[in-house]
């Protein structure tokens, strides 16, 4: 391609709305553009690289013996009524109607469409297992779409489900899956793990992990064991036995009332009684599904509201505000367990506390030595907090470590949780009518594209992995005007071109300076600069990530760009 025809304008200085590297780099390098808040066009070098990408997930997915498929955008809200999704995603879900007023939904995922599509084609034993795949654009109205294509609302999603006879079946299928994901995630050059998670809004009766590219902007938290194996995301990851409060308090006595005016807050209390954080109770109130519950922590960690809302069942829990505790009777900043009337769940931790600050559950007082086991009902203990640095590792003696990370795949055992709702069934080699077990497998091609350049960048521009370079080789010539060169340039071009190089001929009448300044932003991994050398048959070689240009003879060109 020559690069005076190319539809990509780069930008000299960083726009002001984009936060992550990703998203400043893929703006000024030309590789999209925004439309709207979380809406984006890929231009043509950005596009190219997606199109690499979408490629090897094709051949990956191949490989592992699934079928590459095609599936409405616009789906029917019916389906997912009747799955029970149409609430748990709320807002998110992008609505509309027809002209006949009928509603539908532009899909966030597929897994409604895919069991009424393969429940409709598949009804015997024979004919399973299948896995089935697609690459196709999905839609979610986020509330806060930041950090470019990281969190978009309009993006680009590979997405599988497979279809087995019984969970053996789907445990074969579903580890052939996380097999392919680590090919590919390797394939275009990510450091990832692949970590324990929590299923979210998809469900599911069976096992999921997600693949998460590591990165200091990445909007998750992973949890990793630093002697064995384990990892899991913030939201699932378990710490392993819990330590006792250091608390100094006498053993067995009475709890108390303290005057604490104004003090509500955890840094408060520890400033005013002179405490540690792990010394309180720290009890927060939420709306679940319209009804109050409480959850009591340990005052140095923080509630998980993902274990919570999975151990109640609840589609929706939110903090309760100041006038919804008053007219229960609550105190907001003076909570505490002790007395309360709506249900309680504790945490671990607090359940081994020997002693214990918490709210009074009046205004402007606290309990001091107050005893779990022995001063408020246990009939909820659970884990319902998050884990943090330096706690014990739930498998064996190691201990947890935090890093972030962007989540770049996910895999899903969901079991029966759609085929027996949408009717998916079969019948097996008995001749009896059994539901479908179903997986489910999804990859975000888009934000691929970011996670890449969180990891493949430098103050220059973008360092592409050679996988899924927009071009292989970026050919400059210094002048315009200097006959040799432009020879040497085309002779080059077309000799590159001919033997299947993708290869980017920078032929605009500008300053060198400038076409080397936007190579670098271009991220394009082999750049030949032809200069003063041309006559004698020399150009200038650099690999994008090297940080000195050699002279070499242009018949070494080729043999350069594969080392």
């Amino acid at each position: 391609m020559r690069q005076s025809t190319l539809l990509s304008t780069t930008l000299r200085e960083t726009p002001a709305e984009a936060e992550a590297a990703s998203h400043q780099w893929l703006l000024r390098s030309g590789m999209i553009r925004q439309l709207a808040a979380g809406i984006y066009s890929y231009l043509p070098l950005g596009w190219r690289v997606l199109r690499k990408i979408e490629n090897i997930i094709r051949e990956e997915m191949d490989r592992a013996g699934a079928q590459e498929i095609f599936m409405p955008a616009m789906q029917p809200a019916e389906l997912w009524v009747r799955s029970g999704r149409d609430e748990r995603y709320g807002p998110e879900l992008v609505r509309l109607q027809d002209r006949h007023n009928r509603p539908f939904v532009l899909g966030p995922t597929h897994e409604e469409v895919i069991t009424t599509l393969v429940g409709g084609e598949v009804n015997s034993y024979r004919r399973l297992p299948m896995n089935v795949y697609q690459i196709q654009t999905k839609f979610r109205d986020e509330r806060r779409p930041r950090f470019g294509l990281l969190r978009s609302r309009e993006f680009l999603m590979m997405d599988a489900y497979s279809f087995d006879t019984d969970w053996e079946g789907l445990d074969k299928t579903y580890w052939q899956m996380v097999k392919a994901y680590r090919n590919i995630f390797t394939r275009v050059g990510l450091n990832f793990a692949a970590v324990e998670a929590d299923p979210g809004a998809i469900g599911g009766e069976g096992g999921t992990h997600e693949f998460m590219a590591l990165a200091d902007i990445g909007e998750d938290t992973i949890a990793a064991c630093s002697n064995c194996d384990y990892s899991a995301n913030l939201e699932k990851a378990a710490a392993g036995p819990v330590l006792l409060s250091s608390a100094n308090h006498e053993e067995g006595a009475v709890y108390e009332k303290i005057y604490s005016p104004q003090i509500k807050t955890i840094d408060e209390l520890v400033t005013a009684l002179n405490i540690t954080a792990r010394d309180i109770i720290k009890t927060l109130v939420y709306e679940a599904d319209g009804q109050l519950i409480a959850v009591a922590v340990r005052g140095d960690h923080e509630v998980n509201e993902i274990k919570v809302k999975n151990t109640i069942g609840a589609n929706e829990l939110t903090l309760a505000d100041a006038e919804v505790m008053k007219s229960h009777g609550l105190v907001l900043g003076f909570v505490g367990p002790i007395g309360l009337t709506i249900p309680l769940y504790i945490d671990h931790s607090v359940a081994q506390m020997t002693s214990a600050v918490t709210g009074a559950n009046e205004l402007d007082f606290h309990l001091l030595n107050v005893r779990p086991c022995r001063d408020f009902t246990m009939a909820h203990v659970g884990d319902y907090r998050n884990v943090v640095e330096g706690d014990s590792c739930p498998r064996c003696s190691g201990q947890l470590r935090l890093q972030r990370g962007i989540e770049i795949g996910h895999v899903f055992k969901l079991g029966t949780r759609y085929s027996e709702t949408l009717g998916a069934t079969f019948v097996d080699r008995n001749g009896k009518e059994q539901p479908m077990i179903m997986g489910c497998y999804g990859i975000g091609v888009s934000r691929l594209l970011s996670a890449i350049v969180e990891q493949h960048h430098d103050e220059n521009g973008i360092v592409w992995p050679e996988s899924i370079a927009p071009f292989q080789v970026h050919i400059i010539p210094v002048s315009m005007k200097d006959e040799a060169q432009m020879n040497l340039t085309e002779a080059l071009y077309k000799s590159l071109v001919n033997q299947g190089y993708d290869v980017l001929v920078d032929d605009r009448d500008e300053r060198v300076g400038v076409k080397l300044k936007d190579a670098d932003m271009f991220g394009i991994p082999s750049r030949v600069v032809v200069g003063k050398k041309a006559a004698e048959g020399f150009v200038e070689f650099k690999k994008r990530q090297e940080q000195e240009a050699s002279w070499i003879r242009v018949d070494e060109v080729i043999r350069r760009m594969t080392l």
